[in-house]
Parts: C-alpha cells; sequence; structure tokens
C-alpha cells in the first residue's frame, strides 16, 4: 500500500509546472554561478602563486639573518566555491619572525585579489540552495494537505484502509525525490566542471566532504518541507498556507538571519580585560629590557650603544641612524648608505666578537618574550574577538538558515575553525623557523647583521606546508549542527502526524 500511494503523489509531483521550473531555475542558477566562482578562484589561486614567488624571491635577496623576515601564503580552499564562509573575509599573507608570534588578527590581504569579485563574497552555490530550494520546499509543501481538502481527495483515500502515518510518509518521499533531483543534478554539472579545472584538485576527502555538504543540504531541505508541511496539515485552505509559508520563509531566510545580529547587542569584553592584558604585556617587554641592559652593563664595553657601531647593510635597527639606543624599530638601508655611514669596517672589527655574544643572548631573550607574550595576546584575543563572534553565532543556530550555514562553513573547512588551522599551522613553522635560527647559530653569527664575509644559505631554511585538517575532524566539527537539523526534522515530522491523526476530514 505504501509503495502505492508514492507512486500516486511522486506522478502527482512529476507532471507539475513547479517540478520543470524547479529543475531548470536550479540548473541555471548553480551552473552559471559555479562557472563565476571558478573563475574566482583562478583569480585567487594565481594569486597565490605570484605571492609565493614573490616571497621566495624577496627572501633570497636579504643578506644578513637578520633581515630575513619570512612571508607564507594562505592557499585558497577549492570548497570555498560552495560555502566561501571566510576563505574570502580574512587575511591570506602573514609574516613569521621570531620577534613575535603571529595570530589571526595578523594577517593581511595581497592587493592583487581581484577587487571585483570581493562584491560577490556571499554569491556562493551554498547561498543559492539556502534560498531557492527552501522557497521550492515550501512551495512543494503548502498544499500537500491544505490541497486534498479542498478537493475532497483525502476523505476519498481514507475510505480505503491505509493508515494516516503511511500517507503522510508517502507525500514526504515523494516530494522530497522531487526536490533532491534539481539539487543533485545541479551539483552533479558543478563536480563536473570542477573536476575538469585544472587549477583545482579534489581528493577523496574533498569528496567526502562535498558527500556532507549534499547529506546536510537534503536536512535542510527537508526542514522547510516540513515547515510547509506543518502548516498545509494545521490549515484547510492552500491560500492561507501559501500566505504563512511565504512569511515564515521570509523571516527564517531573509529577514533572522539579517536582524538578528543588530537587536542583539554584541558583548564586548570588560574595558579591565584589555588594560591587564596590555599592562602584563608591557611588563614582560620591560623585563627584557631590564635583562638587556643588565648585558650591557657587564659586556666588556659598557656604557656601549648596544648596536656596538657595526653592522651589514640592510636592515639596522633605528638606533643606529638616529643616535639613540632606546629605540627597538628597523630601518633599511642601501649598501652605499651603509659604507658612507660607517666608513671603513677594519677599526670594527675586534667588537665583532661582542657584537656576536650580544646577538645571541638578545635573539634568544626576544624569542622567550614573545612566546610568554603570546601565552598573554591568546585569551586577550579570544574574549575581544573569538567570544562575541561565538555568541552571535549561537543566536543565529536558533533558525534552521543560521545552523545550514554553520555547518555548511563546517563540511567546506572555511569556518572559522578551520580558517584557524591555517594560523596554527603557521606557528609550528615559526617554530621550526626559529630551530633552524638555533641550529645555525644565526643569532650569534656574522651573518646575523654583516654580508661581508657570506650570505645566508636560504634554500635550507624549512619550507612551509599548509594541508587542511582531515575530513573526520571537519565531520565531528559539523556534528553539533547537523544533528540539530536532523532534530529539527524528527519534532516538526511528529507534530505534523499528531496534528493529522486528531483532524476530521
Amino acid at each position: 500500500m505504501l509503495t502505492t500511494l508514492i507512486r500516486r503523489e511522486l506522478l502527482d509531483n512529476l507532471m507539475t509546472f513547479r517540478f520543470a521550473a524547479a529543475v531548470v531555475i536550479m540548473l541555471l542558477l548553480v551552473v552559471l554561478n559555479t562557472a563565476v566562482l571558478l573563475k574566482d578562484y583562478e583569480w585567487r589561486f594565481a594569486s597565490y602563486n605570484t605571492a609565493v614567488k614573490k616571497n621566495q624571491r624577496q627572501l633570497q635577496e636579504k643578506k644578513t639573518y637578520s633581515v630575513g623576515e619570512v612571508y607564507v601564503a594562505r592557499p585558497p580552499n577549492p570548497l570555498s566555491i560552495f560555502s566561501v564562509g571566510f576563505d574570502k573575509r580574512l587575511g591570506n599573507e602573514v609574516s613569521v619572525s621570531y620577534r613575535y608570534v603571529p595570530s589571526l588578527w595578523d594577517s593581511h590581504r595581497r592587493e592583487s585579489d581581484n577587487p571585483f569579485m570581493g562584491m560577490f563574497t556571499s554569491m556562493d552555490i551554498v547561498f543559492i540552495f539556502q534560498v531557492i530550494l527552501s522557497l521550492l520546499a515550501l512551495i512543494f509543501a503548502y498544499d500537500a494537505l491544505a490541497g486534498e481538502y479542498e478537493r475532497g481527495t483525502l476523505r476519498l483515500v481514507l475510505t480505503h484502509p491505509v493508515g494516516r502515518g503511511y500517507i503522510l510518509l508517502a507525500k514526504y518521499i515523494s516530494a522530497m525525490f522531487c526536490l533532491l533531483v534539481p539539487l543533485l543534478m545541479s551539483l552533479l554539472m558543478s563536480a563536473i566542471l570542477l573536476t575538469t579545472t585544472p587549477s583545482i584538485s579534489l581528493n577523496t576527502e574533498d569528496f567526502l566532504r562535498i558527500g556532507g555538504i549534499v547529506f546536510t543540504s537534503v536536512l535542510y531541505l527537508s526542514v522547510f518541507y516540513l515547515i510547509g508541511f506543518l502548516i498545509s496539515a494545521a490549515t484547510r485552505r492552500t491560500s492561507t498556507a501559501l500566505m504563512l509559508s511565504m512569511f515564515i520563509w521570509g523571516f527564517l531566510v531573509l529577514v533572522y538571519p539579517n536582524v538578528i545580529l543588530s537587536i542583539i547587542p554584541r558583548p564586548e569584553a570588560p574595558q579591565a580585560r584589555k588594560a591587564s592584558a596590555f599592562n602584563q604585556i608591557e611588563q614582560i617587554w620591560e623585563e627584557f629590557d631590564r635583562k638587556r641592559k643588565r648585558f650591557l652593563v657587564n659586556d666588556a664595553f659598557p656604557g656601549e650603544d648596544w648596536h656596538f657601531n657595526i653592522a651589514g647593510a640592510g636592515w639596522l635597527y633605528a638606533s643606529v641612524l638616529q643616535g639613540s639606543s632606546d629605540n627597538l624599530s628597523y630601518t633599511y638601508i642601501s649598501q652605499i648608505e651603509f659604507e658612507d655611514l660607517m666608513g671603513e669596517k677594519s677599526e670594527y672589527e675586534f667588537k665583532i666578537p661582542h657584537a656576536q655574544n650580544y646577538f645571541r643572548f638578545l635573539g634568544s631573550q626576544i624569542i622567550g618574550t614573545a612566546d610568554r607574550t603570546w601565552l598573554i595576546r591568546k585569551p586577550a584575543l579570544e574574549d575581544l574577538f573569538i567570544h562575541p563572534a561565538n555568541v552571535e553565532r549561537i543566536w543565529l543556530k536558533l533558525s534552521p538558515t543560521g545552523l545550514y550555514d554553520a555547518a555548511t562553513r563546517t563540511w567546506a573547512g572555511t569556518d572559522l575553525l578551520g580558517s584557524r588551522d591555517f594560523f596554527d599551522a603557521v606557528r609550528q613553522y615559526r617554530r621550526q623557523v626559529v630551530d633552524y635560527l638555533y641550529e645555525k647559530d644565526a643569532f650569534g653569527s656574522r651573518a646575523w647583521f654583516s654580508a661581508d664575509k657570506g650570505v645566508p644559505d636560504w634554500n635550507s631554511l624549512p619550507e612551509f606546508s599548509f594541508r587542511r585538517l582531515d575530513v573526520n575532524t571537519n565531520a565531528k566539527r559539523a556534528l553539533p549542527d547537523v544533528c540539530g537539523l536532523l532534530m529539527i526534522n524528527v519534532v516538526l515530522f511528529f507534530i505534523i502526524f499528531l496534528i493529522f491523526i486528531k483532524t476530521e476530514v
């Protein structure tokens, strides 16, 4: 009996104009939008490759270890075509230095990014599903029972020994099948475009992530169908059901996500928290400066400026040029300017060993101080930026649209946690660079501040590589939001069943 009911409902839905319109609309929107997004991705990928080569070239031009600041670029996420998330909103280049620990807020954007495509950051494939498919689901559902009430066909069906649960199940399965056809067809066309694009290389885990996006999209689609189904079961007029469905769709999809953030006040970290973190960091650097001055007092040249009046072409501490030993900033000068400034270097040669000891001491102290300040900066930045963002996400997740958006971003790896994975890798790479400098005794070498006896071999520096975490991590992160959508489905179907079995036909 269930099979017969499903066949009947399926035939009724397939023969409607709305089914044909759903297929055509989804194919046009998704395929055309995928083509545009692929062009944007190719632009960003070319920009990334250019930045990598530029950073490597600039590093090779550095003549001393002290100026060898390494810049690493963040590669674009190919799955951002499905859900762009934070992939285009955050900085995509960050410097790696022994002087500080980089964070999410220390990155910057490359100027070569496509400025035109920046206007379309929200028009990804998930956005189309989020808006268009949810509307189509309600259009398929609003007259599922209300139309049967008006035509009197439901009473005729119930004259047969058919359980009401079977009727609901048959309508749900047939409608979901008709909604899945445009969804899967459009995704299939997008997948074909993705796999035929030379700049995109998808592995098995990427296809599993896409599968997670599809599964989440099905749950999201089911939620809106069941919302329309519930309205259809609670009302007996299709016009009333249609108006209520459009109102709820507009509120959940368009109004709530855009209005809730302006209504709910953004929590701010107490001013005392900011001041406390600043004071702690200031005290740490003051302690570093005391140790530096103590070293100079005990040095063989007490009272001398800490730069020992020697340096190499390239980056000099600003105190060399300004006559102050308290300024720790850097200023760039050319080889000719350096020679004019320093004159003959032979008279400074006997100070070289003392300078090497000083920079060896200074390098280790700066690294230790930077690590200590990071222990203060990290929780402070969490309180100032991450915690308020998490509160906003909780409010957004009170709607199925917010749950769907969060889950798909997580599957694609373009959520906040996925973006922070890159900066975790950058911090690990900084540790490799620091270990490399220690291994080469770079801080205590002549090449730290002078290029007259040879330049550093930058080819032996560890290379930065970033690989997204495995799909299991994405699944664990997306699980709460996916379960939230699943629970909404179960609750809605249960409510529909209770209303339908108690309704007089």
